[in-house]
C-alpha cells in the first residue's frame, strides 16, 4: 500500500469554505496535497485570493460556478454581465454563445481560475422545473446540444476548463436536488433521445470535466442516485459515451444525497461509482479531515480499491496539467475584450408585447424574486436599478411569498416576476394588477407565461445586462 494514501485521498477533494478571506486551514490543506477547492461569492473571489492558494499548491484545481445569468459568483452583487443560457438559446446564434463563453473564460483567466462548473447541459423539458429553468439553453436536445458545444468552445478557447452538468440531465424534474432527491421518470430510450445528447456533444467537443447530478433514474439504476451509481458514472458515461476527463460530483451537502449517507460514505460511494473529484460546497478543517480519513479507511478495509482512488487522483492531476498547458490561450483571451457581447445578447433575447412605455419614475413591485438554492441570495434581478439609472426616483417594493399587492397610486407600475408559468399565485397577482391597472407593465425574468398588461417584457434570464435591455426597451 502506498505511503501517500492520505495525499491521494486529499487529491480528490474540492471543498468550499465559509470565510470571506483565505482561511489558514485551507492553505494548510493545499500544502498537504489537497487537489482543489471551489469558490463562492461569500469568499470574495479574485486573482489575489487565488494567488494565496497557488502559493501553497500551484497545481490546485480552483473551481467556481460562473454560468452567467442567474448563477454568478464573480458578479453576484451587480448581476452578471451575461444574460444566461436560456436567453442565449432564445437567440439561437451559436457564434454569439461562443463569444459569451469566451468572455466568461476570459474573466476566469484573469483570476487564474482553473475550472468553470458550467455550462448547464440540462434539457429543461419540464416547465415546472424549480432549479434549472433559465439555467438551461432550452427545452429540446438539439438546441441544448449545439449551444453546450459553443459555450464549451468559448470557455476552453480562453484556456479555462469547462464542465458540462448535471449528468445524466436535471431538466425533467420537479424537485430541487438541494432540498431532496429528484426522480427522473423516463425510459432508457427517452434518456438517450432527450437528455444525453448534450453530454455526448460536449464529450465530442473535448469538454474537460463533467459534473454528476444527484438524480434517481430508475431506468438506469433503481436504488442509487447518479452520483453514487456505477451504472451511470462508469458503465454509461465512461464505457458507452467514452468520457475520459475529470468527473466531479455536485456538492455533496445537498440533501438529495446528504439525507442518505454521511459525507465520508457519500465520498467513498461516489469514488467507487467512478467519480474522480468530490465537491464539498461548505467545509471546515475538521469535516475535510473526516472525509479524508473515511476514504483512507475504505481503502485499508478493501471497500475502495486503491487503484480506483489513484485513478481518480490522476484525472484531477490531468485536468490541472491541461490548464497549465493553456497559458498562451489565456494570454490571448485576456487581450480579447468583447465588452458589449453580454448586452448584445440580452437585447436580442428580449420578448416584448404592448405599447405602454415609461416616461416617469415607476413603482417596481418585485413579486417573487427569491430564487432557487443554486442562486446566491445576494443576486438582484436588477430591474429596479436599471430603471432608476434611466428614471431617477424609481421606487421598489419586494413582496413576501404569496403576499398581496399593495394599493396603487398615480405612479406607473412595473411588476417583476420570475417563472410565472410555474407559479399559480404569481399569475393571480398579475391578473389582479391588470384588472386594477390595465396599463401595468409586467417583466418576467424566468420561464414566462402568456404576455399580459399594457407592456410585457420577458428577459429569459436574471442579469445586469438583461435588466438593462428591458429598461431600455421600456423607456425608449
Amino acid at each position: 500500500m502506498t505511503a501517500d494514501l492520505y495525499q491521494l485521498a486529499m487529491a480528490v477533494l474540492q471543498p468550499g469554505y465559509e470565510e470571506a478571506s483565505a482561511p489558514d486551514w485551507m492553505r494548510r490543506a493545499l500544502g498537504e496535497g489537497l487537489g482543489g477547492l471551489v469558490l463562492f461569492a461569500r469568499n470574495n473571489p479574485d486573482e489575489q485570493l487565488v494567488r494565496q492558494f497557488r502559493a501553497e499548491n500551484p497545481g490546485a484545481v480552483v473551481a467556481i460556478d460562473e454560468e452567467g445569468g442567474a448563477v454568478t459568483r464573480l458578479e453576484v452583487h451587480s448581476g452578471s454581465s451575461f444574460p444566461g443560457n436560456r436567453a442565449l438559446g432564445v437567440v439561437d446564434d451559436v457564434k454569439l454563445t461562443e463569444r459569451v463563453g469566451r468572455q466568461i473564460g476570459r474573466m476566469l483567466a484573469e483570476s487564474d481560475i482553473t475550472l468553470d462548473y458550467a455550462p448547464s447541459a440540462d434539457v429543461n423539458s419540464n416547465p415546472a422545473n424549480p432549479v434549472i429553468g433559465v439555467r438551461s439553453f432550452g427545452p429540446t436536445a438539439d438546441l441544448v446540444s449545439r449551444h453546450t458545444v459553443a459555450y464549451v468552445k468559448g470557455v476552453q478557447g480562453a484556456g479555462v476548463a469547462a464542465c458540462a452538468k448535471h449528468f445524466p440531465g436535471h431538466g425533467d424534474t420537479v424537485t430541487d436536488s438541494h432540498l431532496a432527491l429528484p426522480t427522473v421518470h423516463a425510459s432508457r430510450e427517452e434518456l438517450f433521445e432527450r437528455h444525453l445528447p448534450p453530454f455526448r456533444a460536449a464529450i465530442e467537443a473535448g469538454v474537460q470535466s463533467i459534473m454528476s447530478g444527484h438524480l434517481l433514474i430508475p431506468a438506469l439504476d433503481p436504488s442509487m442516485p447518479a452520483t453514487l451509481s456505477r451504472a451511470m458514472m462508469t458503465e454509461l458515461l465512461r464505457d458507452e459515451l467514452g468520457f475520459e476527463g475529470m468527473l466531479v460530483t455536485d456538492a455533496i451537502e445537498m440533501q438529495a444525497v446528504a439525507s442518505m449517507f454521511s459525507p465520508g460514505e457519500i465520498t467513498v460511494r461516489a469514488l467507487n461509482a467512478g467519480v474522480d473529484a468530490i465537491c464539498v460546497g461548505l467545509s471546515t478543517e475538521q469535516s475535510l479531515h473526516e472525509i479524508r480519513d473515511a476514504v483512507v479507511a475504505a481503502v485499508r478495509s478493501g471497500v475502495l480499491p486503491e487503484e480506483r482512488l489513484a485513478e481518480a487522483a490522476s484525472r484531477v492531476a490531468a485536468l490541472s496539467t491541461w490548464y497549465g498547458r493553456q497559458a498562451a490561450l489565456r494570454d490571448e483571451a485576456r487581450a480579447d475584450v468583447d465588452e458589449g457581447v453580454g448586452l448584445e445578447a440580452a437585447r436580442a433575447a428580449l420578448t416584448t408585447a404592448g405599447a405602454t412605455r415609461l416616461s416617469a419614475p415607476p413603482l417596481v413591485i418585485e413579486v417573487n424574486t427569491r430564487f432557487s438554492k443554486a442562486v446566491d441570495p445576494s443576486t438582484p434581478t436588477g430591474i429596479t436599478a436599471a430603471l432608476t439609472a434611466l428614471l431617477p426616483g424609481t421606487a421598489r417594493l419586494q413582496m413576501e411569498a404569496e403576499g398581496e399587492l399593495p394599493p396603487f397610486d398615480e405612479r406607473p407600475v412595473v411588476l417583476v416576476v420570475h417563472d410565472a408559468a410555474r407559479h399559480p399565485w404569481v399569475r393571480d397577482r398579475v391578473a389582479q394588477a391588470v384588472r386594477a391597472r390595465p396599463d401595468v407593465i409586467v417583466v418576467d425574468t424566468g420561464i414566462p407565461d402568456a404576455p399580459a398588461g399594457g407592456a410585457y417584457v420577458a428577459t429569459h434570464g436574471i442579469s445586469r445586462v438583461s435588466a438593462q435591455a428591458a429598461a431600455e426597451w421600456l423607456t425608449r
